[in-house]
């Protein structure tokens, strides 16, 4: 009787527990999995060629993870290394950074006080050979494995250098190399500190604590945080950073997922650097993650201006689950929350379109918040700069002659014949040597397509494809002879962006991260604004409502 009385309680909780929700959900997840498995053994079994089924699989995962964000991402073993490089700055190498332009492995930059810069490498140099191994003959992503390794192995690169005619071999011990979250700071004239923090790496807190400490004692009564192009990184050291600025005790973030056991509040844990100081952050529209929770505190409790471009609008928190065979998935589990109570996530990945497309949270649904003295600010698009400077986007002919390489080209030629240029902040590319490198181009190949040109060529098309070109050949004719005509003014139209980017380049050969800040101040109005509202402390304080 008893046997029976427990069999009957047994399947009855079955019985419920199969028409619940969760079970439902179970059985669906083991049923797809199952279709899964069997999908990919049929294929690797009976499709007319060879399949690999590591790229088989790679091609699904990544497939079945794109239709969530763009955030939550597959990592295989291979790419397991330079994922934590990425999310701890730190890595055994020699302290270069490669790129291949024109299917060349070339040193685009080094670190200073590392193996590369102490033993003679030079940006532009070619990498024929590493270790022996001809780089022609893999790829740039197993170049750039084999100048990782353990702390303390060797490894010689064997490079061709412009201006010198045999192949030179260089011998390197690699180092554990860690890359600073602050590449630069220092004073930009008017009693005025700046600091550029490019990642958030174990130590960004404590590094922007140091520098605005060491500012501060060379006599800097503000502060320009500069976080454009920052694209995020751990959520602790973003933290850390605000606390710099705002008491012990203060709300940071809030973390809100599906499981309420990961749902979270971070508060600042340390006494402040200074409460007084005048602040601006900068940002742009790659600015994001961290650097939104940093911009979008600060911005609420009214501690600081925000100047440039409205932000990337990045609201979404990432967790890593380790996988079988040291593989790894980032998976978005939350989204965080500003002091005021704000999302500033821009894209809803939640409700896509028919196509597959996502769209923007609509204004109709955005939010309104306060900040601590009644400013108001909205949730659902990034965060929007208190003194907005857009940018327009590079000119074609700029682009392409970065992508291309020739840029860079250029860079080095002016370096093998240039010893030294003075100081980096002092740096001007002249009249002449703009000529000079207009007749250098003359000699070189390059393409591009202008935005004109690219309607233009679609207008043909079509008008071909509704047999309409005969009688619109004319026209369409006469704007091409126009584009051609103004295209040969691009070099000259286009010359102070050029010469931009001919010195920041230019500028990197001599003084590597350092200078390519420097030169930049002169000409950047985000600085320029910055110093110049946080030198007038009615304007200031007017933005930031104070009384």
């Amino acid at each position: 009787m008893k046997k029976w009385t427990v069999l009957v309680v047994l399947v009855s909780g079955l019985t419920f527990l199969s028409f619940t929700p969760t079970a439902d959900r179970y059985f669906e997840i083991a049923k797809n999995l199952d279709i899964f498995a069997g999908a990919f053994r049929e294929i690797n079994t009976y499709y007319v060629d060879e399949v690999n089924p590591n790229t088989l699989m790679r091609t699904g995962i990544d497939a079945m993870l794109a239709s969530l964000d763009p955030f939550t991402n597959y990592i295989p073993e291979n790419e397991v290394e330079d994922f934590r490089t990425i999310n701890t700055g730190q890595y055994g190498g020699i302290g270069a950074v490669t790129r291949e332009i024109n299917g060349k492995t070339i040193i685009t930059m080094m670190y200073e006080g590392y193996p590369a810069y102490r033993g003679g490498l030079r940006i532009g140099d070619e990498v024929i050979k590493m270790d022996e191994v001809e780089l022609s003959k893999i790829t740039i992503e197993q170049a750039n494995q084999l100048m990782h390794g353990q702390v303390g192995t060797p490894v010689s690169l064997t490079v061709r250098r412009l201006g010198v005619r045999d192949p030179i071999k260089l011998q390197f011990k690699r180092e554990k190399i860690k890359i600073s979250n602050v590449p630069y700071f220092g004073m930009i004239g008017g009693n005025v500190g700046y600091l550029r923090l490019s990642n958030f790496t174990p130590d960004a807190g404590k590094e922007v604590r140091a520098a605005v400490v060491s500012l501060k004692e060379s006599g800097a009564k503000a502060i320009v945080l500069d976080l454009r192009e920052n694209p995020g990184g751990l959520l602790d050291e973003a933290v850390k950073i605000c606390n710099i600025f705002l008491p012990k005790g203060k709300l940071v973030v809030t973390m809100k997922g599906k499981i309420a056991e990961f749902n979270s509040t971070y508060n600042t844990e340390m006494p402040p650097t200074d409460l007084e100081i005048p602040v601006a952050v900068v940002i742009n529209r790659n600015s994001a993650s961290a650097s939104e929770i940093v911009a979008g505190t600060l911005q609420d409790y009214d501690r600081a201006i925000i100047v440039g471009e409205k932000s990337y609008g990045k609201g979404l928190v990432q967790l890593t689950r380790q996988l079988g065979y040291n593989s790894q998935v980032k998976i978005t589990t939350a989204k965080y929350y500003t002091p005021t109570g704000r999302c500033i996530q821009v894209l809803d990945y939640s409700h896509r379109r028919p196509d597959g497309s996502v769209g923007s949270v609509p204004d109709s649904l955005k939010k309104e918040f306060k900040t601590a003295n009644g400013r108001t600010v909205y949730d659902g698009g990034g965060i929007d700069p208190d003194i907005n400077l857009s940018h327009p986007e590079l000119a074609p002919i700029s682009e392409a002659l970065l992508n291309q390489g020739l840029i860079f080209d250029y860079a080095t030629l002016y370096a093998s014949k240039h010893a030294t240029i003075g100081e980096a902040r002092n740096f001007s590319f002249t009249d002449a040597d703009y000529q000079d490198f207009v007749g250098w181009l003359k000699t070189k190949s390059y393409t591009y397509q202008s935005p004109l040109e690219d309607q233009l060529q679609r207008l043909k098309t079509t008008a071909k494809a509704e047999r309409l070109y005969d009688e619109l050949k004319t026209p369409i004719d006469q704007l091409q002879t126009l584009l051609a005509e103004s295209r040969k003014n691009d070099l000259n139209t286009y010359k102070e962006e050029l010469r931009k980017l001919l010195e920041e380049e230019i500028v990197g050969r001599y003084f590597m991260e350092r200078g390519k800040v420097e030169v930049t101040f002169k000409d950047d109005p985000e600085i320029r604004k910055s110093v110049e509202v946080l030198l007038a402390s009615a304007q200031y304080n007017k933005i930031l409502s104070r009384p």
